[in-house]
């Protein structure tokens, strides 16, 4: 089985505070993880530190491959563009465009296909997620499980190779946590590697695997 990701000896420190002590994992291709632990256990920094956003003090972490953990930023942004989808608790749509365009931005950005078949991406991944009638909204009109969905749009845009999510439904009612949640099964069922930080329990039992910190 392909390893997607591999984490070894991690350790990060902000201050005098250690979060992340000797970390080691492995992630392989279409796996589900859940990272569970209590408020302040280093979740979130886990995440940002495999996925580039943030360098570990020591350790070493490698994705397809490439050794990451010490990679230039400008080099590490276009992997996290190109090859890496994220979502987050908000959904940091830019709020001066409209849904269509929040989606199609980071594909006309990558340059991996043209144009014309980032719109067609776009629509199919509207059309996935229910939220094809919204398409030309404006982001402040629509739910918040709507402006969820698109960020999930957004994020796959680029097909990614891993789908990182940092407590995605922590901020939805239970109707629209469901709704996203089977959106995010359906997604690594049909192959994408999921890894994603929550503290609902509900949510963790969709993954294949948790984490605990």
């Amino acid at each position: 089985m392909k390893t997607v990701l591999e984490i070894r000896n991690l350790c990060k420190s902000y201050g005098n505070s250690l979060v992340l002590n000797d970390i080691s994992f492995i992630v392989n291709k279409g796996e589900f993880i859940a990272v569970m632990g209590p408020s302040g256990s280093g979740k979130s920094t886990l995440l940002y530190c495999i996925s580039g956003m943030d360098k570990p003090d020591s350790g070493k972490v490698t994705f397809c491959d490439k050794a990451i953990s010490d990679m230039p930023d400008h080099k590490m942004s276009e992997i996290r563009l190109k090859r890496m989808g994220f979502i987050f608790q908000q959904s940091y749509l830019l709020k001066n465009l409209s849904v269509r365009d929040n989606i199609v931005l980071p594909g006309f950005k990558a340059g991996i296909i043209s144009r014309e078949e980032v719109n067609k991406k776009a629509d199919a991944l509207m059309k996935k997620t229910g939220i094809i009638n919204i398409a030309d909204h404006d982001i402040k009109k629509v739910s918040g499980g709507q402006l969820q969905r698109a960020a999930i749009c957004r994020a796959l845009i680029n097909n990614p190779e891993v789908l990182f999510g940092d407590e995605p439904t922590g901020a939805l009612n239970s109707a629209a946590t469901k709704e996203v949640m089977d959106i995010i099964n359906s997604i690594n069922e049909e192959g994408t590697t999921v890894i994603l930080v929550t503290h609902d329990a509900k949510v963790a039992l969709r993954a294949r695997r948790v984490i605990y910190l």
